[in-house]
């Protein structure tokens, strides 16, 4: 499967047509809708439904939309590694990240180097577990950081020195706004904004004391910060890390932990044996003596 015909394929699938396509590779429609049909004689499936209107693609056709911007991605990483010069050390870090604080640390490992390696570049990726690793197995990226709970035995690790408060995000106008801490049965009525992550946690159903699923789930999240747009609304009351949302000065938002306490470790991961490019493997090295100074 030539990687060229991957590019073609995806930017038929991009502008939903061949002839916008064709005009946005600087090529003619004849020779693209050639192409198209190899690509499918090749994997034997009808990737396209080609319209009066517009094309689109069929079940076949979005799996490979999905690995074949995956393979070009990885490929274009690759380039970029081999690229970097042996004297000078530069280059792209890949890392995925979900929402937490301790990205800090991250950036502060990131700004030292800079300081000595100004033609480092950085790409970060932002998302829950499932989806950092699946790109870390991929290949795709360099780094995750991970909040526990998640199964780390494929992986090599640093485990940070931090770990995030989980607690309730509230409007200060919430009758449990005047509460220090809040308990399970405090929100067993409440309507509940909590993460896709967050639901299928054994540990936060074990602090609840029951399954999640039966708890008041108005709403589910990817990003904290969408979600405390629905609280700043009065809708419900979010699930999350502190720290993520601003709830000092004039916010509307306040941040009340959970009792009992309830933290998450957190953990810097990689593929083992993993073969680091110049600019990764410095990026580890700075991370760790990081660590290391406390």
């Amino acid at each position: 499967m030539d990687i060229r015909v991957l590019q073609y394929f995806l930017a038929v699938a991009r502008e939903e047509s061949i002839t916008k396509a064709a005009e946005t590779l600087h090529m003619t429609q004849p020779p693209l809708t050639r192409q198209m049909k190899e690509l499918e004689n090749e994997v034997g499936k009808q990737l396209l439904i080609r319209g009066s209107k517009k094309v689109t693609l069929t079940e076949d056709g979005m799996l490979l939309r999905k690995r074949a911007e995956e393979i070009i991605e990885l490929v274009d990483k690759t380039k970029s590694e081999l690229a970097a010069s042996d004297e000078i050390i530069s280059g792209d870090i890949y890392m995925g990240s979900g929402e937490t604080e301790a990205v800090s640390m991250i950036a502060k490992a990131a700004k030292n180097l800079q300081e000595k390696y100004p033609m480092i570049r950085y790409h970060i990726y932002s998302g829950d577990a499932e989806r950092i690793t699946e790109r870390l197995d991929k290949g795709i990226i360099d780094f995750g950081l991970l909040v526990e709970p998640f199964d780390i035995s494929k992986y090599d690790y640093v485990r940070l020195p931090v770990k995030d408060t989980w607690g309730v995000l509230m409007r200060k106008d919430s009758p449990l706004a005047e509460k220090e801490y809040i308990t399970p049965e405090d929100l067993l009525e409440k309507p509940l904004i909590i993460s896709h992550q967050t639901i299928k946690s054994e540990e936060m159903a074990a602090w609840f004391g029951q399954d999640i699923g039966k708890l008041n789930v108005a709403a589910t999240y990817d990003l904290i910060y969408n979600a405390s747009r629905f609280v700043k609304m009065g809708f419900g009351y979010v699930i999350g890390l502190d720290k993520l949302i601003n709830t000092g000065g004039e916010s509307e938002l306040c941040f009340r932990p959970l009792y009992p306490v309830l933290e998450a470790g957190l953990c810097i991961v990689w593929k083992k044996h993993q073969v680091f490019s110049k600019a990764a493997e410095r990026f580890l090295e700075e991370m760790q003596a990081e660590l290391a100074m406390g």
